[in-house]
């Protein structure tokens, strides 16, 4: 049986952490099925999902913290399942940009919570460019059959509005589980 470990690590950002990380995996009889990486300031961000049998789990668990050390990382790890995806009719892929405001975050969150909608994906990014604070935020919507989606991209649009933020909605293709 397979067995999944989600690993997040942290710290100050230099070449070979990637490298490093996947080596244990790899030494512990594992596989990274999943993996995202990002800088945030100077700060290295990592968080991949590993499997492998119950005792390779188990084998980078003890080790990962004395890698950790070693690195200088923050690290958490946490058993998991695999994902099983659940069936939408589409997904829509929605870009708000504008001057950076406190909460647009929240607003938008709260705005889809309150329909019951699911993100898969979400991206932001705030710049300062020539004193213009602007912003950046992606999101990619998993639509469930029951929402009306012209509805639902009329409410985007005017939460767009009320922000003073320009909005673009692409549709996507269904996702269907296998």
């Amino acid at each position: 049986m397979t067995n999944f470990l989600v690993v997040t690590a942290m710290g100050a950002d230099r070449p070979g952490l990637v490298s490093r990380l996947a080596r244990l995996a790899s030494d512990c009889d594992c596989d990274i099925v999943d993996s995202r990486m990002a800088l945030f300031g100077n700060e290295f961000t990592l968080i991949m999902m590993i499997s492998g049998s119950w005792s390779a789990i188990t084998k980078i668990e003890s080790l990962l913290p004395a890698l950790s050390v070693e690195l200088e990382l923050m690290t958490v790890m946490k058993r998991t399942s695999k994902h099983t995806p659940k069936n939408f009719v589409s997904r829509i892929e929605v870009i708000f940009n504008g001057e950076d405001q406190r909460g647009t975050m929240k607003s938008i969150t709260q705005f889809l919570a309150e329909r019951g909608l699911d993100l898969a994906a979400v991206r932001s990014h705030a710049d300062d460019n020539n004193n213009l604070k602007t912003q950046s935020i992606l999101l990619a919507i998993n639509i469930p059959e029951k929402v009306n989606l012209l509805k639902l991209e009329q409410g985007i649009h005017e939460l767009a509005e009320s922000m003073s933020l320009e909005c673009s909605i692409k549709r996507m293709q269904g996702i269907a589980a296998p």
